[in-house]
């Protein structure tokens, strides 16, 4: 509550208000000559639900987008993770803030599990942790300048692993973050580990907190809290004897910790001022290879599971022979790159083989129709291989597949999914794309229609005229995507 007691301060505060916070409330209480009282009351602009999901509790009581909710059962909501913990009591008290700034209060009886069936405009409703850090081989700070501005900005935030999958350090967390994950049962949690050797995760991440991994992992482990852990690899850094220690200590939290997924650093041409980094080579590729399987074939015997897996990178570079299917128990770490051509590649050869009878006539023609697939390097092989066993069961398909190279991030970056439309367009503008040009949907925002480079698909289009379709990484949504022609 402010007290203004001059008119013209008072339009001054009001014009203020009104320039910086547009959502801002201003009740004026007049109260004698010259003497107003301006009760402020600043919307949380963090907590608008901006999607009602059908059929949801929400839509039932009456919910609208735009609302605002302000608490659940006389307490604020001040994240998502205090809102899924407070939504999963029976009885709930509602405070919300309408359209017409009228507040109600719905009063709702519950399953345990059931939730109101609403999404906010800020995922988190808070703003997310930034990272400060300052990790040697750090991709954000590999990528180009007058990219936009939200890929600069380095989360550190267990909330979004908890609910994105985004993977964390616990380096820039206080003792009440780490109180908030037990408190709130956040599991699973995904933890960028690199090291367990104290002294060299305070070099490879440049903080001096960085040294009590092990300790908070066993502190969350005696609580129950599940992780899944992430390795990148650094050549001549903490691969060799420094990998097989942390294999070895984080194995020891089993079953809390769940996996390992060991990544190569990726490298762009942008590391002027950097701590210098190497490549990852066939040699070198082969013998980190050969260290983790000696090691799955240890711990499937001490603790029935490989527990540490590498991504289809160290295979392609080493010209490794890829596990089987089964090998990955799983595809725990999935979307870190571990197991991905496997995985799609066997879905293919499901698929073609359970509707082998029905391809052709999905195709209404006499004549062949051509097709196009982009992308990068690490999956050309696999994609040449599926284009061969495709046009085998599908007659009327000529499918031309096409390696694309980055030219935006540097050659040395060779996964499709750091691809580019300008990539795209220096490779492939002059050439005979057919019907249709597939990619994957992964070199797009998640969210939206967008490259790296901030061109859209539609533009991409218009320029390389052609239709142009993403495809997620599963099989069936390709071949399906595919026959659609």
């Amino acid at each position: 509550m402010i007290c203004i007691c001059n008119s013209i301060l008072y339009r001054l505060v009001c014009k203020i208000y009104y320039l910086y916070t547009k959502s801002t409330n201003l009740n004026i209480v007049y109260r004698e000559e010259f003497d107003f009282t301006v009760e402020v009351n600043v919307k949380k602009s963090n907590n608008i639900i901006n999607k009602i999901y059908p059929n949801s509790i929400a839509e039932e009581v009456g919910i609208e987008v735009g609302d605002i909710l302000i608490s659940i059962n006389n307490q604020n909501v001040s994240d998502i993770i205090e809102y899924k913990f407070l939504m999963s009591d029976e009885y709930l008290e509602i405070e919300i803030e309408n359209k017409d700034q009228e507040i109600i209060i719905y009063e709702i009886e519950k399953d345990y599990d059931e939730d109101l069936g609403i999404e906010f405009s800020n995922p988190i409703i808070d703003k997310a942790k930034s990272c400060r850090n300052k990790c040697m081989f750090c991709f954000i700070d590999q990528l180009p300048k007058g990219m936009r501005e939200t890929l600069y900005f380095k989360d550190d935030d267990s909330r979004l692993s908890f609910l994105q999958g985004n993977f964390v350090t616990l380096t820039n967390m206080s003792e009440d973050d780490i109180d908030r994950i037990i408190k709130y049962r956040i599991s699973p949690i995904n933890i960028s580990v690199h090291t367990t050797n104290p002294e060299l995760r305070i070099k490879m991440l440049n903080n001096k907190n960085a040294s009590k991994i092990l300790d908070i992992m066993k502190r969350l482990a005696k609580e129950s809290i599940v992780m899944n852990c992430q390795i990148v690899l650094c050549k001549g850094i903490n691969d060799g004897d420094e990998l097989e220690r942390t294999i070895k200590d984080l194995s020891e939290l089993y079953p809390y910790v769940n996996s390992i997924a060991v990544v190569p650093a990726g490298i762009t041409k942008y590391r002027d001022g950097l701590y210098p980094m190497e490549i990852y080579d066939e040699e070198s590729a082969k013998f980190v290879v050969n260290q983790v399987e000696s090691f799955q074939k240890d711990l499937l015997r001490k603790i029935q599971t490989r527990f540490v897996f590498l991504s289809d990178e160290f295979y392609i570079i080493s010209g490794s022979e890829f596990p089987f299917y089964d090998e990955y128990e799983g595809f725990l770490q999935f979307e870190d790159g571990v197991g991905m051509v496997i995985k799609f590649e066997s879905e293919v050869d499901r698929y073609l083989e359970e509707n082998k009878s029905t391809f052709n006539k999905k195709i209404v023609s006499i004549n062949k129709k051509i097709v196009s697939i982009a992308t990068g390097k690490s999956a050309y092989s696999l994609m040449k291989r599926l284009a061969e066993k495709i046009m085998s069961k599908i007659s009327l398909l000529d499918i031309r597949v096409y390696l694309i190279e980055n030219d935006f991030f540097g050659k040395t970056i060779t996964v499709a999914g750091l691809l580019t439309a300008t990539d795209l367009i220096k490779n492939l503008k002059n050439v005979e794309l057919g019907e249709k040009l597939f990619i994957t949907r992964s070199m797009m925002k998640a969210d939206e229609e967008i490259f790296l480079d901030d061109m859209t698909l539609e533009e991409l289009e218009e320029i390389l005229k052609v239709e142009v379709v993403a495809c997620q990484n599963e099989g069936k949504d390709f071949l399906d995507k595919l026959l659609t022609i």
